[in-house]
């Protein structure tokens, strides 16, 4: 069942953990998302670049604290 939600009026920090909730559910069936070709030649060219040294990777874990530390 779904229950509506004011997103314009929710503060981005509950907006970001009730994103972070749908994407963990989201993502435990990863089979059952059906993900569209041009969205996998980007990934491929970021990790190409990325391979060649070309860009800067960090750990998700840091870029999510990164993501939450601006927001606040």
């Amino acid at each position: 069942m779904f229950a509506e939600v004011d997103l314009q009026q929710m503060p981005l920090p509950e907006k970001l953990a009730l994103f972070e909730t749908l994407w963990a559910e989201l993502s435990s069936e990863p089979e059952q998302v059906e993900i569209p070709q041009w969205h996998k030649d980007i990934l491929d060219a970021r990790l190409e670049a990325a391979d060649r040294g070309e860009v800067e990777v960090i750990d998700w874990e840091v870029a999510k604290n990164q993501i939450r530390d601006m927001v606040r």
